[in-house]
């Protein structure tokens, strides 16, 4: 069955940067309607322990979702603007898996960064959505917290750590690898 993305894009008009996942889980694991919905994901523990030093800051504990007024607050005033890079896509099998998704088309990545000019700056979460954005570009896909440049566009490209939990890297240490990107964009605590 082909699935197509739920969510319009994030675009801040002063973004920085644009993190692109692949693909939203369905809809039954949503904890909020936006970007990382998924209350075991680790995508705002690391957005929360990066700017307000408490992974739980964006979440409220008592009912259970997440504080999508601060997220939106947060992403504003820090120019980060998100994406994923699956527009439709088939999951081969019943889950969130990366694994197992199958990218039918993929986001239109220049109509987006028209959208936001100052933009230099894109970061992947995971190895699928690089290798998207690589096929996209025409460059390389990097490592694991690493960029390439993409030259011809001036656009630096990062893949970071998955911020899922089946990813076997520490909280901590993820957010370390982001602190890094949002350091190199310009965009401090």
């Amino acid at each position: 069955m082909l699935e197509t993305h739920p969510f319009p894009p994030y675009l801040p008009s002063g973004a920085k940067v644009l993190i692109m996942g692949t693909f939203p889980p369905q809809p039954h694991r949503w904890a909020m309607e936006f970007y990382y919905p998924n209350r075991t994901n680790d995508f705002w523990k690391i957005m929360g322990l990066i700017f307000f030093n408490d992974p739980t800051y964006l979440y409220d504990t008592r009912s259970r979702s997440f504080r999508l007024d601060l997220i939106k607050d947060l992403l504003d005033d820090k120019g980060i603007a998100l994406h994923d890079t699956g527009r439709e896509i088939r999951r081969l099998r019943d889950n969130a898996s990366d694994k197992y998704l199958e990218i039918v088309t993929p986001v239109p990545l220049f109509d987006l960064l028209a959208r936001i000019p100052l933009c230099r700056t894109i970061a992947t979460t995971g190895e699928k959505a690089a290798g998207v954005i690589a096929s996209i570009t025409g460059t390389e896909t990097p490592k694991m917290g690493h960029m390439v440049t993409d030259t011809a566009r001036n656009l630096d490209i990062w893949r970071m750590p998955s911020t899922s939990r089946a990813y076997p890297l520490p909280l901590e240490n993820k957010a370390a690898y982001y602190a890094t990107l949002f350091s190199a964009a310009g965009i401090e605590p």
